[in-house]
């Protein structure tokens, strides 16, 4: 079920709301709103919305067998590149980078907000179909670069159908194809990266794929490889 509303302050807060409140929000059920005034990222950064962009938030229930619940950005990611492959006309390709961005070129097309309530993960997802929202020190770039802006709730369908299907996936399958696939799609191992939160020292280094729970690995200039879980990860040259 996809749920419509006209605007509000955050798709991921009024699902993580409705969660906190005890209400059982069931898998499969989409939040997806026209405008939004309190849009946010990593960090609690603010997120501008645009109108004709896709902007909604689903909730996951992890059970005791799945995988790891931060591997959910991955596989997020995954979907989105998947429904957004078709609408793009070659040779321009979309590239995912860890841990949650999906790129053409250097550019931004998409971010994803995980946050936990209990047990449960509200995934937020957010797609420039119509405008490219301007991010301080970030490129940015929408779908309809290359033609008309997709219709938002065709998008939408498109976006909950692959999300469904990957999270089938991750479940009977385990972590080990979903990192292969999104390895596949990410930028090329050696793509120079900068690691570190803003106003921290950056970590310079190298894409060296992802670990076994999906971690990324960045190979520094002494040729040591560095495990990073957490972080704001930037390619060098944007």
């Amino acid at each position: 079920m996809i749920h419509t509303v006209a605007i509000t302050g955050s798709t991921n807060a009024d699902l993580a709301a409705r969660l906190a409140a005890g209400e059982a929000v069931p898998e499969g059920d989409w939040l997806v709103t026209d405008r939004q005034s309190a849009g946010r990222g990593r960090q609690g950064r603010a997120w501008s919305d645009g109108a004709g962009n896709f902007m909604g938030s689903t909730v996951v229930h992890p059970g005791a067998g799945d995988p790891p619940p931060a591997t959910l950005a991955l596989l997020a990611g995954i979907a989105v590149q998947e429904a957004v492959s078709p609408l793009i006309p070659p040779p321009a390709m979309t590239r995912l980078k860890w841990p949650n961005d999906l790129l053409i070129g250097p550019a931004k097309l998409c971010g994803i907000l995980l946050e936990a309530v209990g047990k449960a993960v509200v995934v937020g997802i957010g797609v420039n179909l119509a405008q490219a929202p301007a991010v301080p020190g970030r490129e940015t770039i929408a779908l309809s670069h290359f033609g008309p802006a997709p219709s938002r709730d065709l998008f939408a369908a498109s976006l909950a159908r692959q999300f469904a299907l990957e999270l089938e996936r991750w479940r009977s399958f385990g972590l080990e194809p979903m990192l292969r696939r999104w390895q596949a799609a990410a930028h090329p191992r050696g793509t120079e990266l900068v690691v570190g939160e803003p106003g921290e020292e950056p970590l310079r280094g190298t894409f060296a794929g992802l670990s076994a729970d999906g971690a990324l690995q960045l190979t520094l200039t002494d040729g040591t490889t560095r495990t990073i879980h957490a972080g704001e990860v930037r390619l060098a040259q944007s």
